[in-house]
């Protein structure tokens, strides 16, 4: 059918075209391109998201794929439209914790996760030598001690600490929950009432084996930083969290800060101007929660 009508998408980071379509036939399609011009592992995201699609199991609130296309420097995704918008930030109470109940029901229904996904240690091991890049290179550490503010002597001080506690954090992250691997405000639509599902897009980064509260982790220094609370008292008061190790907690929040404050340092990657600013925010988030752990 024809296209007649589109409405841009203006949230999120990802370089490239988003936009809902009206049909002539009455339907809509919300679809998503990128090539290599926007950003050089932009069409490698999508084909990741393409491939977690596939194997989401049916209960998880995530748009459905109804079509995808790869020409060799284009990659297009045709996905379900969903009614809703974002939260409004910063944020409100009561979309907050309509979000964050929304990891409560992804645990629920991802454990045992996907088989077909990748195991959530192997991006991990990624994650956890933020510190150890940092650890070897003088003027890295430097820049970040400055970046980070308040928290620049702590960090100069308890480096080489944190290059262990972070490497402890693979296997503290390890576990039998499906992990969207990238929950933030910018990765939720809020159903429009009195629908309140709560649906969760973008899922690139999507892996398996993962402890049930990983999510709630990783999200909360952004949630903090948007200024939406505490995420200590927010963390130990999820269901999620119930029962967990604070050691293990400990770990993976100290290799996720690593990530957030070395690449906050690093050049802006290709078409995307603001990320670095915002991991910047989110590692000053962590490392204030984390000095407090």
């Amino acid at each position: 059918a024809d296209v007649v009508s589109e409405t841009s998408a203006t949230s999120g980071f990802s370089p490239g075209y988003a936009a809902l379509l009206g049909l002539g036939n009455g339907t809509q399609v919300f679809v998503k391109a990128v090539s290599p011009e926007q950003n050089p592992d932009a069409p490698n995201l999508a084909g990741r998201e393409i491939a977690v699609a596939a194997v989401l199991p049916p209960e998880v609130n995530a748009p459905h794929l109804w079509w995808h296309h790869d020409d060799g420097e284009w990659v297009l995704i045709g996905l379900q439209p969903v009614d809703g918008r974002a939260p409004v930030l910063p944020w409100r109470p009561d979309e907050l914790a309509r979000a964050l109940g929304a990891l409560t029901d992804l645990a629920q229904v991802g454990t045992p996760a996907p088989r077909e996904l990748p195991p959530l240690a192997e991006s991990m091991a990624h994650l956890a030598e933020g510190w150890a890049r940092l650890e070897g290179d003088g003027a890295a550490v430097d820049a970040a001690v400055a970046a980070v503010g308040e928290h620049g002597p702590w960090l100069r001080e308890r480096l080489g600490e944190l290059v262990d506690l972070a490497r402890a954090g693979v296997d503290a992250s390890v576990g039998e929950t499906l992990v969207h691997g990238d929950f933030r405000a910018d990765n939720v639509m809020l159903a429009t009432a009195p629908d309140p599902r709560v649906w969760l897009i973008d899922w690139p980064h999507a892996a398996r084996d993962g402890a049930r509260w990983w999510d709630l982790l990783a999200t909360l220094p952004s949630v903090a930083m948007q200024e939406g609370g505490d995420p200590e008292q927010h963390f130990w008061s999820h269901p999620n969290a119930q029962g967990a190790d604070r050691d293990a907690v400990r770990a993976v929040l100290a290799a996720i800060t690593g990530f957030f404050v070395e690449a906050s340092i690093r050049p802006a990657p290709h078409g995307l101007p603001n990320l670095r600013a915002f991991q910047l925010a989110q590692g000053r988030a962590a490392l204030d929660w984390l000095r407090r752990f």
